[in-house]
């Protein structure tokens, strides 16, 4: 009994002295967290995304404080949260940027672009089918709709649909880039949200390939070009892009597009098909000067001399007239 005594004793007091010794190495040894860093890990969104290039909300926090780091990059929180942020750090931070949010450029789902094998590995993502012949579709630049984007995206904003091809909730995109660098195809991009008039198409095949490809693919042909009024729309490698900063949401190039390859976001009407310049009228042609014959030279010789005859009478009438007078 008495050895069970001293048993419990001799725990009770080695208990003890630890929790007194890790008490006293907790305080002597104790990291002095700057209380700013709390602060803004409290008022992020905690989505953890690393689309500001940090290791989740926590760092980013911690790279502000300690490191300097700008305090626009988080995408989810936006300028409400930059703006508190420039307030806990005294700082005043310019918010005026443009929202952007990722979309698909590309429409050739398989109704559109056909498979050309069936994939049966047991890796079925995008970066895996990739590896073989550059995918299953027969558009080469396509997205190939495994989902490689779609199990990235934090905030299930990215989605394959059933004809398999992703699609974006721009609504519910919080800005973080990582489906962009999931892709491998890069058919993602993040865009200003603004902008709602894209081309979604990442072919750089000729016309007569990226249509065989693709039933909905740019074909290079150049009619946006023409048609856009504001000069926002160029065709390089058989694509034509889109200068975000030129384009004024007009849709003209979407109703000249021939193979629907340029999409609109715009919950409005398109407007109507300019109607082709007509070619100007030719100008009629000058009247040739008369070739001068013989004849013609006789002739106005005879009419020379009439006049001159004629002159002759009236002066002479002119004289009788006068003596007359006198």
């Amino acid at each position: 009994m008495e050895a069970i005594v001293i048993a419990v004793v001799i725990l009770g007091v080695t208990g003890l002295a630890m929790g007194l010794f890790l008490a006293f190495a907790a305080k002597k040894f104790e990291v002095q967290i700057d209380p700013k860093i709390e602060e803004i890990i409290g008022i992020l969104p905690g989505a953890n995304c690393g689309g500001c290039g940090y290791p989740g909300c926590s760092g980013y926090a911690s790279a502000i404080v300690e490191e300097g780091a700008a305090m626009t990059l988080c995408s989810p929180g936006g300028a409400s949260v930059a703006a508190k942020i420039g307030d806990i750090m005294g700082a005043s931070v310019d918010t005026s940027g443009e929202k952007v949010v990722a979309r698909v450029l590309c429409q050739g789902d398989n109704t559109f672009s056909k498979k050309r094998f069936d994939f049966d590995g047991e890796l079925k993502t995008c970066s895996a089918v990739t590896l073989y012949a550059g995918g299953d579709k027969s558009c080469k630049y396509g997205c190939l709709g495994y989902g490689d984007c779609e199990r990235v995206c934090p905030v299930g904003a990215i989605v394959v649909n059933e004809k398999g091809i992703a699609s974006v909730d721009e609504e519910a995109c919080i800005s973080c880039g990582l489906c962009v660098k999931a892709c491998p195809k890069s058919v993602i991009a993040m865009t200003p949200a603004a902008k709602k008039v894209t081309v979604k198409c990442m072919s750089k095949d000729k016309g007569g390939d990226a249509k065989k490809a693709c039933g909905i693919a740019c074909i290079g042909c150049g009619m946006c070009q023409r048609t856009c009024p504001f000069g926002a729309i160029e065709v390089s490698n058989n694509l034509a892009k889109i200068d975000p900063a030129k384009c004024k949401n007009c849709q003209l190039c979407v109703v000249v597009c021939p193979t629907k390859a340029i999409y609109t976001g715009l919950n409005r009407p398109l407007p109507k098909k300019p109607e082709p310049k007509k070619p100007a009228a030719p100008k009629p042609a000058a009247p040739k000067p008369e070739a001068a014959t013989p004849a013609t030279e006789v002739k106005k010789a005879v009419e020379v001399e009439k006049a001159v005859k004629t002159e002759e009478k009236v002066e002479a009438v002119k004289a009788t007239t006068e003596k007359a007078e006198v």
